[in-house]
């Protein structure tokens, strides 16, 4: 039976901040963490006429909340296309939030330099290929080596589902590089998307090593404050 590890959770709260950044009573917590799914949900599942994602490009949205409002922090790797002409569709996506949850929403919008070191962006990036009929060997090794140009350490693919149309399910998985997923400093970037194809859905999985955590990269508690003294205490005789 495989004991698998979600590298983000792995790491949150020791090497990295959480995604959604609030204090509540337990009276209020389960519904604002339902909340915050169904933010989330809408930003991400969104579509317009012809069936694409309305706000292409989203890496992760950050959550924070105040008394006063809910700060919506979205990671686009096309930020443009989020503003539109004079800010139009960011007021637009305000309005709706402000509607779905009855609260005042603040978006903050940030610009992902690099997309192809972005594990979620190269998993929809794989998605999109599978959807376009590309031969699922080909999209898997194409992406791989954008990555490892960019300047990765290592990068893994997994996809899962009736791949090539065939009549059994099965898994394939390539590996390039390194991938330490046990190593807490290791600052390994995880992805997940679905692309529905014909045949069925297939998941596909990313997980990308981006090198070490540098100090001042460290969202948690740092370690060291709360390490006891080597140096065994010096006992005074009377």
């Amino acid at each position: 039976m495989g004991q698998k590890v979600n590298p983000t959770g792995f790491r949150t709260g020791v090497m990295t901040g959480w995604k959604s950044r609030w204090y509540a009573s337990k009276r209020e917590f389960a519904e604002l963490l339902v909340e915050d799914k169904r933010i989330r949900d809408f930003i991400k599942k969104r579509k317009d006429r012809g069936g694409k994602p309305m706000y292409p490009m989203i890496a992760k949205i950050e959550i924070e909340r105040t008394r006063d409002e809910v700060k919506v922090v979205l990671f686009s790797a096309r930020p443009g296309v989020l503003i539109g002409r004079k800010g139009e569709r960011v007021e637009e996506l305000q309005a709706e939030l402000q509607n779905l949850t009855g609260r005042r929403i603040n978006i903050k919008i940030e610009e992902v330099n690099r997309p192809e070191l972005v594990a979620q962006l190269v998993a929809e990036d794989i998605c999109e290929q599978l959807q376009k009929r590309a031969s699922f060997r080909r999209a898997m090794k194409r992406t791989m080596e954008q990555t490892m140009e960019a300047g990765a350490k290592g990068i893994k693919i997994q996809l899962a589902g009736r791949l090539g149309g065939a009549e059994m399910a099965r898994r394939e998985k390539q590996i390039a590089g390194s991938i330490p997923l046990s190593t807490l400093r290791a600052k390994i970037d995880y992805g997940f998307a679905e692309a529905m194809i014909a045949q069925g859905h297939i998941g596909v999985q990313v997980w990308i090593n981006q090198g070490v955590y540098s100090e001042d990269e460290t969202d948690g508690v740092d370690a060291q404050t709360g390490q006891a003294s080597k140096k065994p205490k010096r006992t005074y005789k009377r």
